[in-house]
């Protein structure tokens, strides 16, 4: 059981009996480890305590997270869309294939394409000559799904399997604390124009908020259209990067999540304590 595996297991505990406020010893338990442990192992992964971490995962937390992104959103496309940028954000470059790229498959490109580890468990990358064009988290005990995505995508490329991606995954997952003064990362996506706007619209939201699929949709002036862009967001071959896990339900609900429900809680309550936790922990 990986580090990830364990802090799974606790947040699924937590879901089930946060009304309780169960205590540092029965946190430890269900992680399979000493309470002295846990709370480094813990404390490590998350960057706060399990106490404050717990606020994370709450209804409250969710809705303020919920209205402080779509506030930011508002701006953002007052302002046409300007990009991320923001500080302590990843700066992605998104670019689309062409009609002529999809219909060629990928031939002639090399894909490097490799496991590594991030801190909500084993994820697939698979990169391109135009960037990044797979990212996803390995939820079934074999790879060969993740492997074949990649092949599904791209029939005709050659992929290379090598660990020389996991460079790129460090990247992809640093701390919020981490400065970033490197060059934004390139993303390459498949898509149809509006599942390219909707995926566009996503980098706009920044880490620790949130928004709904129907506040999604209203401000890409498709008011009606929240169920196309819930499947648009559930389409997102390029998992984290381009944050789908920060859209949720209107009513504070996380929802579903294509790499499993609990890891998206994972992923939410990790970014909402980095953002606003007070104790941190070094």
């Amino acid at each position: 059981m990986n580090d990830y595996d364990r802090i799974a297991r606790v947040i699924d505990y937590l879901d089930r009996h946060q009304l309780e406020q169960p205590s540092l010893e029965q946190l430890a338990g269900e992680a399979g480890l000493s309470p002295y442990h846990f709370h480094r192992l813990f404390s490590r992964w998350a960057g706060v305590t399990p106490k404050s971490f717990l606020q994370s995962l709450t209804l409250a937390r969710a809705r303020q997270a919920l209205r402080e992104g779509e506030s930011v959103l508002d701006a953002a496309y007052t302002a046409g869309l300007s990009g991320p940028g923001r500080l302590h954000d990843l700066c992605v470059n998104l670019t689309s294939a062409s009609p002529g790229e999809i219909k060629l498959g990928g031939q002639g490109w090399t894909i490097r394409a490799g496991f590594a580890e991030s801190p909500f468990g084993t994820c697939c990358i698979g990169e391109s000559p135009r960037g990044i064009c797979h990212l996803s988290f390995v939820v079934a005990p074999s790879r060969r799904a993740a492997e074949a995505t990649i092949k599904l995508d791209w029939p005709r490329a050659d992929v290379q399997w090598d660990g020389t991606v996991a460079g790129v995954v460090d990247e992809i997952f640093s701390p919020p604390e981490v400065a970033r003064d490197v060059a934004p990362l390139r993303a390459f996506v498949r898509g149809t124009d509006f599942q390219v706007r909707v995926w566009r619209a996503l980098l706009e939201i920044p880490r620790g908020s949130l928004t709904s699929y129907g506040r999604l949709a209203e401000l890409l002036g498709e008011r009606s259209a929240a169920r196309a862009v819930g499947s648009a967001v559930g389409q997102n071959r390029l998992a984290y990067l381009i944050p789908c896990h920060r859209v949720i339900r209107a009513t504070g609900v996380f929802g579903d999540y294509r790499w499993d429900r609990t890891r998206k809680r994972a992923i939410l309550a990790w970014e909402g304590a980095a953002r606003d936790g007070t104790e941190a922990v070094p």
